[in-house]
């Protein structure tokens, strides 16, 4: 197995509803290590620029004014297929479809307030990662 990076978000309703440590904890216990983690408030611009892959599709201003009405929390993790074992954790992206235990079937309202954001390949990542922590900063 290869030791992979990537980047997880626990998005504005997560952290509202007081879950940081949880989500955390079960990103741990499966395996990940937080190598950088930080909270922020995305600005317009920031939210706008991470999202801009999704700006011709009719969720974008939303999910831009959703990833702005509050802090969230960015982390680069790190592990064996990090990636994969990401998105396994966190489950489906509609909540209604996650496997039960995964943060979204616990945690996620709908499609967009789903508590999570993880990286989708290996160079996504490199990029979402890059886009929060510098180089210097991942532990």
């Amino acid at each position: 197995m290869a030791i992979e990076r990537t980047l997880s978000i626990i998005k504005p309703d997560a952290c509202e509803q007081n879950l940081i440590g949880r989500i955390v904890a079960r990103f741990e216990e499966g395996g990940l290590r937080v190598a950088a983690m930080r909270k922020v408030h995305l600005t317009q611009a920031q939210a706008e620029q991470f999202y801009a892959v999704h700006r011709e599709r009719p969720f974008y201003a939303d999910l831009v004014q959703f990833m702005t009405r509050n802090p969230c929390v960015v982390m680069a993790l790190e592990g064996d297929d990090a990636i994969a074992r990401n998105r396994e954790i966190m489950g489906a992206t509609d909540p209604a479809q996650a496997a039960p235990g995964t943060i979204r079937d616990l945690y996620g309202t709908n499609v967009q307030e789903n508590a999570v954001h993880g990286s989708d390949s290996l160079e996504n990542a490199k990029i979402e990662v890059g886009y929060f922590f510098p180089e210097a900063e991942i532990y």
